[in-house]
């Protein structure tokens, strides 16, 4: 058992984390909506990428380092 009396025990962290950065909070200029036509371009690409067969790699994993 600890010979410290759990009164004394400080409960605050000894490095508090640094307070966020205020580049986090900045408000920058407004994206601009995409087109209907771009959507329809990002959904004809994403479909294309999740149904093109991608080649499975030959490569045996890498030895464990000891």
């Amino acid at each position: 058992m600890s010979s410290t009396p759990q009164d004394d025990v400080d409960s605050t962290l000894a490095y508090p984390e640094p307070p966020a950065s205020p580049l986090w909070h900045r408000e920058g200029p407004k994206p601009r909506p995409i087109t209907p036509e771009q959507q329809r371009r990002n959904r004809e690409l994403l479909l294309r990428a999740q149904h093109t067969p991608r080649p499975r790699s030959t490569k045996t994993p890498a030895e464990p380092t000891r």
